[in-house]
C-alpha cells in the first residue's frame, strides 16, 4: 500500500501561521496601528515645530517599520518555547497586577473547598 497523502500544511492549521519573525498577521498589524497611532502625529507636531510637516510624515514612516522589526523581535523572544496566547496571558496578568483589568483566570493556589458545611 503506497499510503495516504496527507493535505499540504496549510488545509491543518490550529492557530495563525507565523508570517514575520514569529508574528501572525493579526498581531502585525496591531503592531502597526499601534505604532501609527503613537509616531505619526509626535513627528508630525515635531515637522511643525522645525517648519517642515512633511519631513515629519518621512520620519514616520521610517519609526513605523523600525517599531514593527524591533516589537516583533520582542514578540519572538517572549512566544519562543511557550504554548499558543502565551504573550495575551501574561499582559492580561501584568493588568490584573497593576488593578486595570480584572484576569478571567484563577490566580488562587492551595486547597478548595466546595464553600458549604455539612
Amino acid at each position: 500500500m503506497a499510503g495516504a497523502e496527507l493535505p499540504p500544511p496549510t488545509e491543518r492549521l490550529n492557530e495563525e501561521p507565523a508570517i514575520f519573525r514569529g508574528c501572525s498577521s493579526s498581531e502585525l498589524v496591531g503592531i502597526l496601528v499601534g505604532a501609527i497611532g503613537f509616531w505619526l502625529p509626535t513627528l508630525v507636531l515635531v515637522g511643525f515645530a522645525v517648519g517642515y510637516p512633511m519631513v515629519g510624515v518621512g520620519g514616520a514612516a521610517a519609526a513605523t517599520l523600525a517599531t514593527v522589526f524591533v516589537a516583533a523581535t520582542v514578540f519572538q523572544r517572549i512566544k519562543r518555547g511557550r504554548p499558543i496566547g502565551y504573550y495575551q496571558q501574561l499582559a492580561i496578568l501584568v493588568l490584573h497586577r497593576a488593578r486595570i483589568r480584572r484576569a478571567p483566570i484563577v490566580l488562587r493556589s492551595g486547597p478548595w473547598d466546595l464553600g458549604r458545611r455539612v
